[in-house]
C-alpha cells in the first residue's frame, strides 16, 4: 500500500512537472484563471478531481 501511494505521488509530480516544463505559458494562464475564480467554484472543481481520481483508482483496482 505504501509503495503504491509513493508511486502515485511520484507519477502526479512527473505529470505536473512535465506540463510546466512543456507548456509554461499555458500553465501560467491556467493558474491566473484559477485565482480569478470564486472559492466555491474552485472547491467544486477540486471535489470533481477527487471523485474522478477515486473512480480511476477503483476501476484499476477492480481490473487487477
Amino acid at each position: 500500500m505504501g509503495n503504491d501511494l509513493l508511486a502515485a505521488i511520484g507519477l502526479a509530480l512527473v505529470m505536473e512537472g512535465a506540463a510546466y516544463a512543456l507548456f509554461p505559458d499555458a500553465m501560467r494562464r491556467a493558474a491566473a484563471m484559477l485565482f480569478a475564480q470564486g472559492e466555491s467554484t474552485v472547491r467544486i472543481a477540486g471535489l470533481g478531481a477527487v471523485l474522478a481520481g477515486v473512480a480511476i483508482v477503483a476501476a484499476v483496482r477492480l481490473q487487477g
